[in-house]
């Protein structure tokens, strides 16, 4: 591994751009945005005017991508690695994305020897810019032993959960419980408050306890009780997530009615727009 490309220049991708850079690979990078390409050029980047030549030149393409309908367009389209992609081409996505498009993918891929591996990441874009990201990784054994040094220049953390798919799976979930958990946690804090204890001391109470989350641990205090709500992921991004997790658990037909709540409460709450940060979803509780 020595050329990586990466397709997708915004706040993660672009982070994760110039961390593979940091580790000692040489980078080329795509978006169809001018302004994103123009941004990684300054910072000394090789930016492509097509994703051919991504495919054509580099041992591992990593992408950086905002739907499953993006994601496939961009693997399966006319413009994709089947149109003469390096052989052994490995692809890296990091995209929060359904298990059964990134599995067609990968099906359809694989006849011509082209491996995929589903590293979708937790962290946001300070952690893409400092390598501190967390990846849940899908794929086989040898494809993902292949990714791990152009994985770890772009992460602290990885857990391999499984076959392609896993990981978006793993993602899903995850995300999930994290969008839940700020809806619960914020009925706790209004609850404790309305009662007369002051949150920050509710908090280092619960986070003593077995109540405990990541949302209580990280999210309260560093996003939420200070006003800051600038963590880098928008409600648009988590509303994406909770519909995504809500299309899986209908295509397996199971009935997880707090599960539904959640993912009501995250699609009822129109109030708060789209580019405002996940973590504004609580005002719906603490106002």
């Amino acid at each position: 591994m020595r050329r990586i490309g990466v397709i997708g220049l915004g706040n993660m991708g672009r982070g994760m751009a110039l961390s593979l850079r940091r580790g000692g690979f040489e980078v080329i990078g795509y978006d169809p945005a001018p302004a994103a390409r123009a941004a990684l050029e300054a910072d000394g980047i090789t930016v492509a005017d097509a994703p051919a030549s991504l495919w054509r030149d580099c041992d591992a393409v990593v992408l950086s991508l905002p739907t499953p309908e993006v994601v496939e367009a961009v693997l399966l389209g006319a413009d994709g690695p089947l149109q003469g992609a390096k052989p052994d081409l490995l692809i890296v996505d990091t995209s929060t994305s359904h298990p059964d498009v990134t599995r067609r993918i990968a099906a359809a891929l694989e006849p011509a020897g082209l491996a995929l591996i589903d590293a979708p990441v937790s962290g946001g874009p300070k952690g893409a810019h400092a390598a501190t990201l967390t990846m849940v990784l899908g794929g086989s054994d040898a494809a993902v032993a292949r990714a791990e040094p152009v994985l770890a220049a772009m992460s602290a953390t990885r857990v391999h959960v499984g076959a392609v798919g896993a990981g978006h799976v793993t993602k899903l979930a995850n995300n999930l419980l994290c969008a839940a958990h700020l809806i619960t946690a914020a009925e706790a804090v209004r609850m404790a408050r309305d009662a007369g204890v002051e949150p920050a001391r509710l908090l280092a109470g619960i986070n003593a306890g077995s109540g405990r989350s990541g949302v209580t641990q990280v999210n309260f205090p560093t996003w939420v009780l200070n006003g800051a709500f600038d963590s880098g992921f928008t409600m648009k991004l988590m509303r994406k997530d909770v519909r995504l997790a809500g299309a899986l658990i209908a295509a397996l037909d199971l009935d997880l009615p707090l599960s539904a709540q959640a993912a009501r409460l995250w699609r009822d709450s129109t109030g708060i727009p789209d580019d405002a940060d996940f973590n504004a979803i609580v005002k719906l509780q603490l106002a």
